[in-house]
């Protein structure tokens, strides 16, 4: 932490109290716990060249008001734009892990969250259009001298048909988190659920939370139904299936896309490579799934 956050911090907070702890798990920021006038921050000092990855810091924190507002993120405390850095207030808890956000009744908070998040009627300055992001990142990762890999390019040529099926009311875009790592959802001790990194955050299609979710985090077709009815309040039609079923595909496309990019961009100590490969290798695989046609069919219904 520079000098300049220190300072700032202080005149803010309060005197800080020992040294910053490191916080593991960023592959985009740093971020530490500070102790400053006695309470306990998370300090994001954010990456180089975040915007290029679809971030806008003034998003961010209006959707962790809108959503801290609505008691599933922490409080926004400060916001430094030189450099640039967020603080949030300390939450006490540990990181839930992918089998628990599949058990049943904590799946159906996570779809109430969301819900409430969508429908909560904030207007984000940005768009997270996730079939242009992906064309961003191509371009971003060419004009740095990197490499599309094959499998990046056999995924657009499927997203454009995604897209045109991806249609209608459901799909108009509401306030979005856009990231819903396992990481990103923490239990405190009384089970109170806080989501964080609302880095992301912009104006989006509710099913790529939804998608990304159910993708990173495991789900399987049962668990995406439950999610769907929790979320929906009622049984899942075979359209709503459908758009959850290819937003699993898009979510790994934006993730690949975006450690393609990060491989030129990212200064942090991370296998960004491995971690394209990873999201670009299960999205061709899902895609080989025989009712690949009928999801594009009943979504686009």
């Amino acid at each position: 932490m520079t000098g300049e956050v220190t300072e700032v911090l202080e005149q803010r907070l309060g005197a800080i109290e020992g040294s910053p702890e490191p916080l593991e798990g960023g592959i985009t920021n740093r971020n530490l716990k500070v102790r400053a006038g006695g309470s306990d921050y998370v300090v994001r000092l954010c990456g180089k060249d975040t915007d290029l990855l679809g971030i806008d810091r003034d998003a961010e924190l209006q959707a962790t008001r809108a959503a801290h507002a609505l008691g599933i993120a922490p409080e926004p405390v400060l916001q430094l734009t030189e450099p640039q850095c967020l603080v949030t207030r300390w939450i006490e808890g540990r990181a839930a892990s992918d089998s628990e956000l599949r058990e049943p009744e904590l799946l159906r908070r996570v779809a109430r969250a969301l819900r409430a998040f969508h429908g909560c009627g904030a207007t984000l300055p940005v768009f997270f259009d996730t079939f242009k992001l992906g064309e961003e990142y191509r371009r971003q990762t060419l004009a740095r001298g990197g490499v599309v890999p094959a499998a990046f390019e056999t995924a657009r040529a499927l997203m454009a048909r995604i897209e045109a099926a991806l249609r209608g009311s459901e799909h108009a875009p509401v306030p979005c988190h856009n990231d819903l790592l396992t990481a990103n959802f923490l239990l405190a001790a009384d089970g109170t659920l806080t989501i964080v990194d609302w880095e992301y955050a912009g104006m989006g299609d509710r099913y790529f939370d939804l998608g990304n979710l159910a993708v990173n985090n495991g789900f399987s077709e049962e668990d995406g139904a439950r999610l769907l009815e929790a979320y929906w309040g009622e049984p899942p039609s075979e359209r709503r299936l459908a758009a959850l079923a290819l937003m699993r595909l898009v979510s790994d496309y934006r993730e690949g896309g975006w450690g393609m990019v990060q491989t030129r961009l990212s200064e942090l100590d991370f296998d960004y490579t491995a971690y394209r490969d990873k999201h670009l290798g299960r999205l061709l695989q899902a895609a080989e799934d025989p009712r690949l046609e009928r999801w594009l069919d009943a979504a686009a219904s």
